[in-house]
C-alpha cells in the first residue's frame, strides 16, 4: 500500500503525488541484454512509496515498448540474456501544454500517463553515448546521468584519453585505429601499434562493456584482434598492458555548489584458477557470480586511498559528467595511479560495482536511486 509522500518531496504526477520515473532500458547496442538486466536490479529496488516506475524497454530496431513493471522479467535467467520484444504498438514522449511530458502511443495518439523524470538505463552507442541524451534535451524532460557532451566524450575512449591528458591524469601509452586509416594504410598501423610494449588490449573505440575486447601478445595476433573489435566498431583502441592492479571508485555528483563525492576505492579480483578469465572479461563480469570478488575498500595505504578518491573526481571534471560515473585506474608497483576509463553510466546489475562501493562506503542501494533523481530534478535540462 502506498503512503503520501513526505512534504519536502516534490509531488509528482503519479497517485499519492509520487514520482513518475520512466525507466529506459534495452537499446541498439551490444549491450541491449546488460541493460535489461540493470532495469531489473533498479526496478526492484525504487521505494513504492515514492516513484511509481514505468518501465518502458527499447527494442534493438529502436522502438519503444511499454513492459511489466516486474523485475523478475529482465533478470539474468538460467544464463539467457533478456531481449526487450518488438511492441504491436509503440510508444513515444510527447511534451504536453505548461511544459509537462507523457508517454503516447504512436498509432493511435493515447496518452499513458505523464512522465516527471527519466532515468535512462542503457549502455553502450545509442543510449550510454549523448544520442539519447540529446532527444531528452530537445524534449526537456529531466534525466539521471550525464550530458551529451560528457555521454559522448565518456564513450570514446580515444577522446576520454585526451580529456584525461587535459587534465594532468597519468594515462598509460595507446593508438587509436580510424576506419580509414586500417582500410587505406594497414601495414602503416601495423607498425605504429607493434611499437607499444606487448601484451596489448585492442578494443573497440565506442562500444562501451567488453564485447570486442582481445588480450594480444605479439605482432601476429594484431590484425585478428583488430577485426574483432571493428566488428563492434570501426574505429579502435590499442592499449598497451599496464602492470597494476585494477582499482575502481564511484563517483556521485554533488548537489547544488557541493563538489562530486567519491566512494572508498574497490577492486575487482578475478579467479583464474581454471584459466577461463585472463581479465574482467563479459562473463566475469554479468555471467559468473563466482568469477570475481569485489574488495571494498582496497588494500591500499590510506595516502593512496585519499589520492584515488580525488582522481575520481578529476576524472569526473575532466568529461564534464554530471550524476554518476565509475573511475578505474591502475594502481602500479611505483604507487602511481594511471586512469583506464570512466563509464558515465555503469551497471546497477547485482554484481556490478558501482552500487556495491556505495553500498560499503555508507549508501544504501535505495539511497543511491533517491540521490540519483534528485540530482537530475535539481540540474534539469538545458543551459542554466
Amino acid at each position: 500500500m502506498t503512503t503520501e509522500p513526505d512534504r519536502n518531496t516534490r509531488l509528482g504526477s503519479g497517485a499519492h503525488g509520487r514520482l513518475r520515473v520512466l525507466v529506459l532500458f534495452g537499446g541498439r547496442s551490444s549491450e541491449h541484454p546488460i541493460s535489461c538486466i540493470t532495469a531489473a536490479g533498479v526496478l526492484n529496488a525504487m521505494d513504492p512509496d515514492r516513484y511509481e516506475a514505468v518501465p518502458v524497454g527499447i527494442t534493438a530496431t529502436g522502438r519503444w515498448h511499454g513492459l511489466e513493471a516486474d523485475p523478475a522479467h529482465w533478470n539474468l535467467p538460467g544464463g539467457d540474456l533478456p531481449q526487450v520484444p518488438e511492441p504491436a504498438d509503440p510508444l513515444a514522449l510527447r511534451c504536453t501544454e505548461g511544459g509537462g511530458h507523457e508517454l503516447v502511443s504512436v498509432a493511435g495518439g493515447e496518452s499513458h500517463g505523464a512522465v516527471d523524470v527519466v532515468f535512462p538505463l542503457l549502455h553502450g552507442p545509442f543510449g550510454e553515448d549523448g544520442t539519447l541524451q540529446g532527444e531528452l534535451e530537445m524534449a526537456a524532460v529531466p534525466y539521471v546521468g550525464a550530458g551529451v557532451l560528457a555521454s559522448a566524450v565518456g564513450m570514446d575512449k580515444h577522446f576520454m584519453k585526451v580529456a584525461f591528458q587535459a587534465a594532468g591524469l597519468q594515462v598509460g601509452p595507446w593508438e587509436t585505429i580510424t576506419d580509414r586509416q586500417w582500410r587505406g594504410e594497414r601495414e602503416a598501423v601495423l607498425a605504429r601499434v607493434a611499437s607499444l610494449a606487448f601484451p596489448v588490449f585492442v578494443k573497440p573505440a565506442r562500444a562501451g562493456s567488453s564485447f570486442g575486447i582481445t588480450r594480444v601478445t605479439g605482432a601476429e595476433g594484431l590484425p585478428a584482434a583488430i577485426e574483432e573489435a571493428r566488428r563492434f566498431d570501426p574505429k579502435v583502441v590499442v592499449e598497451a598492458g599496464i602492470v597494476g592492479r585494477e582499482i575502481e571508485c564511484a563517483v556521485l555528483d554533488g548537489h547544488g555548489v557541493q563538489a562530486p563525492r567519491a566512494s572508498l576505492p574497490g577492486e575487482i579480483v578475478v579467479h583464474d584458477g581454471s584459466g577461463q578469465h585472463q581479465f574482467y572479461d563479459f562473463q566475469a563480469k554479468y555471467q559468473d557470480d563466482t568469477a570475481a570478488d569485489l574488495s571494498c575498500p582496497a588494500d591500499l595505504p590510506e595516502s593512496a586511498i585519499d589520492t584515488v578518491r580525488r582522481l575520481a573526481v578529476v576524472a569526473f571534471d575532466a568529461v564534464d559528467a554530471e550524476g554518476l560515473s565509475r573511475v578505474d585506474f591502475f594502481y602500479t608497483p611505483a604507487g602511481d595511479f594511471v586512469i583506464n576509463e570512466i563509464n558515465t553510466m555503469p551497471g546497477f546489475t547485482p554484481i556490478s560495482m558501482y552500487p556495491a562501493m556505495w553500498e560499503r562506503s555508507g549508501l544504501a542501494y535505495g539511497e543511491l536511486i533517491d540521490e540519483l533523481l534528485q540530482l537530475a530534478l535539481e540540474r534539469g535540462t538545458g543551459l542554466h
